[in-house]
């Protein structure tokens, strides 16, 4: 069993990708209801969620939302969901799901495909600041 709160959404990132982590910082930023933990997808934590949710991140290089308890989100459709919690203006996102799930995907994968060459990496996953530790699980 897994040692993580249930009352709160996961979400697992690519701790050594600057446009994940960036996206980390704005998450944060907006998540005026304390809905969201992190953990980097290398991390211990990580690692124990994913074997957890049987998930192979050979075939599966994405932003997992996981909800204990309830199911876990992936790619496009995390995404969106994480951006819709925002409230606000951020509810427009929802017109993304006008597109079906696959075409999405392909649209996040090509991105993610990328992301190192366009936004840079890492040499180690970041690390919180005191202010940010409570956010963070491991």
């Amino acid at each position: 069993m897994l040692d993580i709160p249930k009352d709160k959404k996961i979400i697992l990132f690519d701790g050594v990708c600057n446009l994940c982590n960036n996206a980390v910082t704005k998450t944060i930023k907006y998540d005026k209801k304390n809905e969201f933990l992190f953990t980097a997808l290398q991390s211990k934590k990580g690692t124990e969620i994913i074997n957890y949710l049987g998930i192979d991140t050979r075939k599966l290089d994405s932003i997992i939302l996981y909800e204990p308890g309830v199911s876990y989100d992936v790619k496009a459709t995390a995404a969106l969901k994480i951006m819709q919690s925002f409230g606000g203006l951020w509810h427009v996102t929802r017109i993304f799901y006008l597109f079906p799930e696959s075409f999405r995907n392909h649209v996040y994968e090509f991105v993610a495909k990328n992301r190192y060459k366009w936004f840079g990496k890492k040499e180690q996953c970041m690390i919180p600041t005191k202010e940010l530790k409570a956010k963070f699980l491991d």
